[in-house]
């Protein structure tokens, strides 16, 4: 029981019950399994606490005509529910006039909405887990344009949901929407220094590695990575041409480095999101070109939105060494077939976060994971003393 206490003191909120929207009912079911294992290890004399699964059966039929409805099959009255929803897995289809349809991110919101609706108010709490936060990128005004996030959250809020956990949100202060209501952002730091010692042999000072910002927006990430890790800090900033848009946005012109030398180090690129990737390869072009050793790209959601030939021609190139990306959104077959690729496992933790939050128990320890990177890091430095 690696990443949750064994003993848990304070009584559970409500009955615990997880509902997998279309498209992450294998990732929740592995949540669940952990849950399942831990309960029925502890002596709480709470009916229903031990059970073998706490998942919900739910149901989102479709009309011909595309319209579509939320069931819940069994009762969810007086209950503490998780609801999780992946707004980017495109995997899923539905029929609308008979053709296939992927599902966007509306489509996926949308049956958020319809399954909290059929909840109904009955349960005692509802928490909707969102891993990749929907519209979380337009989280501000740039001239006369919606604000989408904060609209979504409102909404969620309004309909009673109570809690909203996103992970690394694009920029946190979309919760501002929200001031009432319990939101987090979660930072998949510790799983990716641990997959990474795991994988790889680093060496874990200031004269062999570093971490690098691909932009500004990424910089308050990047500082505490290299923080936790006793590493120097390095970041580009995007030059952009602001006389253009190109796919709604001001394309880049440029990516300018800012940051001591990278000559012979191994660097970690921590960003938020992997999308086209050309960002991507323009850092790592540039940081190739200072003769950095290794390229390593930490990202919590790789969208890959262009596909996997990109990645496969900056991998032949020897642009990029290694990519970590985490399971929280949908993995394609191709992605996981790459042998550049390793997938960050977040089961466990996601697990270990609903279990103290049902629990009303402290979550700092999880959200702030500072003291177990710490100690990891400590433990691959005395093992490199003792070679």
């Amino acid at each position: 029981m690696s990443e949750v206490k064994k003993e848990v003191i304070t009584m559970p909120r409500g009955p615990l019950g997880l509902i997998a929207l279309p498209g992450c009912e294998e990732f929740v079911s592995h949540v669940d399994s952990y849950l399942a294992s831990w309960r029925k290890q502890r002596p709480m004399e709470v009916a229903g606490y031990g059970k073998n699964s706490f998942m919900i059966d739910v149901d989102l039929p479709r009309f011909g005509s595309g319209e579509g409805k939320g069931v819940i099959k069994q009762s969810v009255r007086g209950m503490d529910l998780f609801i999780t929803v992946d707004i980017t897995n495109y995997s899923v289809e539905y029929s609308m006039y008979g053709q296939k349809n992927p599902m966007s991110p509306d489509d996926h919101f949308q049956n958020l909405k319809r399954v909290i609706a059929a909840v109904g108010g009955k349960a005692k709490r509802v928490s909707v887990i969102m891993p990749f936060l929907y519209e979380g990128r337009q989280h501000k005004r740039g001239g006369r344009e919606s604000l989408d996030c904060a609209m979504a959250l409102q909404e969620l809020t309004a309909m009673g949901v109570k809690n909203i956990i996103t992970f690394d949100a694009h920029d946190p202060r979309v919760q501002n929407a929200i001031p009432m209501n319990g939101f987090e952002t979660v930072m998949p730091t510790y799983q990716f220094v641990k997959e990474m010692i795991d994988h790889e042999d680093l060496r874990l000072d200031s004269d062999h590695m570093m971490v690098i910002s691909p932009d500004e927006g990424a910089i308050s990430r990047a500082i505490y990575f290299a923080n936790v890790l006793g590493l120097d800090v390095g970041m580009f900033y995007k030059r952009r041409d602001y006389t253009r848009v190109v796919d709604g946005k001001n394309p880049i012109v440029a990516h300018e480095f800012l940051g001591s030398s990278v000559e012979g180090k191994d660097v970690i690129v921590v960003d938020d999101m992997i999308a086209s990737g050309e960002s991507v390869f323009d850092v790592a072009r540039q940081l190739k070109e200072r003769k950095a050793r290794k390229v390593f790209v930490c990202a919590t959601f790789g969208l890959f939105t262009k596909g996997m030939e990109p990645f496969d021609r900056a991998r032949e190139a020897g642009l990029i060494d290694c990519i970590y990306t985490t399971n929280l959104i949908y993995q394609t077959p191709e992605l996981l077939a790459r042998d550049y690729y390793v997938s960050v496992d977040m089961c466990e933790y996601l697990a270990a976060l609903i279990d103290t939050s049902n629990h009303d128990s402290p979550t700092e320890s999880l959200l702030t994971p500072t003291a177990k990177i710490q100690k990891k890091v400590a433990e691959v430095r005395a093992a490199q003393k003792d070679r």
